[in-house]
């Protein structure tokens, strides 16, 4: 039986996977008026818990949309991971003291995640097809054909204007257009253990890592009384790791970590392998990769989840800027080296972090736990990991988008502009547009009359005297100067034509 073809829907995007990355593209693009359609194979929403924390950055950027508010409600604030080596404390980073409404880690189960980004999707009037599986896909210039599978075996041939690939490691999307996910698997075995603890010796508002002769073993509160229990384990010649028993989880936790620590009644135990595997780009037409699809890695650092839906919320304002006509189709060009450098980091920071925590030789592992004692110790380097761990000195230092920018201390194009107790964070409403921070003058007026479609409607406070921020849409600096002109040059050089106006 051929496909069924339904008419062309104009600025569609196909979202396959339903995801958090999918999902939060999905509720920015519906926020912003796009039309979307987001498809997943799977019968229901994630069970598991599996990816479990919500980072600093990440809650900031969801406040330009559907709001943190629901997700700090339904988790746990982590303030604090400490490390441990033999009976000491070799290391503890504190985040109460980085720069955000958000100073913690929100622990919450990936499952309750999925939860309230997909009711904050229907609460903008779109549904999540499950059971429809994108079977395969053509590029053409203006548009995407693809076909879907439905529950009962029905094929439905979709023109769209762009497709998205947000499923998974396994992407169909990546396949399709023949992206190579290169990089490699661990040689080691790890057990996944939520479980509930008697004995943990911390406050439940911190985890703990526990650098043992044997391996390492990483305790995440989850909420009171019940934990995540991380730990790697020989290799054991299997292509995937078993799921471990009580009794191993156990075991294990009585050689490496403190005494009396017990663990009962398991929610979810599960074996799995480390793989390191990154796409080179991200972008291919009118296709894109996000989350999974294009980058995973060891799970050290919690950063995974939050990556790709960071990946989400970039992409999304230049879709919609494009889609809408304010902006050109190069403006897409940049999500692919800014994500794609972020992944490379992100990849090297949780391989090097397993490297550390796993080390077999002792000699190394005491040079790593002296280090670890005098280096962590420094306040500097507790505040510089903090930031990383949150996520709020990630950024885009090398971007395309980057424009011009003034000499001083303040943040340079593509840094984190951090956010304005009381201010509403630049990106937030129905249309993308770019915050302008400077003094109210006819200079200014006259810019924001130009650029109606890029610039918010009115200038917010200065960041410095007698000087224009230009902040993009994510709440990135896009450049600063000390006139308009420089502003207005750097607007042209992203509107289809290369712009016009004064």
């Amino acid at each position: 039986m051929p496909p069924e073809t339904a008419a062309p829907a104009k600025g569609l995007v196909l979202i396959a996977g339903a995801g958090p990355v999918g999902l939060t593209l999905a509720a920015e693009l519906a926020r912003y008026g796009i039309p979307v359609r987001i498809v997943d194979k799977a019968a229901g929403r994630s069970e598991t818990s599996k990816a479990l924390v919500l980072w600093s950055r990440t809650l900031e950027l969801l406040d330009r949309g559907i709001g943190a508010a629901p997700f700090v409600a339904a988790g746990c604030k982590l303030h604090g991971v400490n490390i441990v080596a033999g009976d000491a404390v070799v290391g503890r980073i504190r985040m109460d003291g980085v720069g955000s409404p958000y100073p913690y880690g929100l622990m919450l189960p990936q499952s309750e995640t999925e939860r309230l980004l997909e009711a904050g999707l229907a609460a903008q009037g779109v549904t999540v097809e499950r059971q429809v599986e994108l079977e395969s896909f053509t590029q053409g210039e203006d548009d995407v054909q693809a076909v879907l599978r439905h529950p009962d075996g029905r094929q439905e041939s979709l023109r769209a204007g762009w497709l998205v690939g947000c499923d998974g490691a396994h992407s169909a999307v990546r396949h399709g257009v023949g992206a190579t996910f290169a990089g490699k698997t661990m040689d080691s075995n790890w057990m996944l253990a939520d479980v509930h603890l008697h004995g943990y010796p911390f406050p439940d508002s911190e985890a703990a890592v526990y650098w043992h002769r044997d391996g390492v073993l990483v305790v995440f509160p989850i909420s009171p009384g019940r934990s995540r229990v991380l730990a790697d384990l020989p290799p054991s010649g299997l292509a995937r790791s078993p799921a471990p028993t009580l009794e191993q989880v156990q075991a294990v936790m009585q050689r490496r970590g403190p005494p009396g620590l017990v663990a009962h009644d398991p929610v979810w135990l599960a074996g799995f392998n480390i793989n390191g595997r990154k796409v080179a780009r991200y972008r291919w037409g009118r296709a894109f990769l996000a989350g999974d699809a294009a980058h995973i890695h060891s799970p050290a650092g919690g950063q995974g989840m939050n990556t790709g839906m960071q990946d989400a919320f970039n992409l999304a304002w230049k879709l919609a800027l494009v889609i809408h006509g304010t902006c050109a189709d190069r403006l897409l060009d940049s999500y692919g080296p800014e994500r794609s450098a972020v992944g490379d980091a992100v990849l090297k920071a949780a391989d090097r972090l397993t490297t550390v925590a796993t080390l077999r030789n002792p000699i190394a592992q005491g040079a790593r736990n002296l280090i670890a004692h005098l280096v962590l110790g420094l306040g500097p380097v507790q505040h510089a990991v903090a930031e990383t761990l949150t996520e709020l000195a990630t950024g885009y230092p090398d971007s395309p988008l980057n424009g011009p920018a003034l000499p001083g201390d303040g943040p340079r194009p593509g840094a984190r502009l951090p956010p304005t107790v009381g201010q509403a964070p630049p990106g937030t409403g129905a249309t993308p547009r770019f915050a302008l921070f400077a003094q109210p003058s006819g200079a200014v007026d006259d810019l924001i009359g130009v650029f109606p479609q890029l610039l918010e409607p009115m200038p917010r406070p200065p960041v410095q005297p007698d000087a224009l921020w230009l902040v993009r849409p994510d709440g990135y600096v896009a450049c600063s100067a000390t006139d308009s002109v420089a502003i207005a040059a750097y607007l042209r050089r992203i509107m289809p034509g290369g712009g016009s106006g004064a």
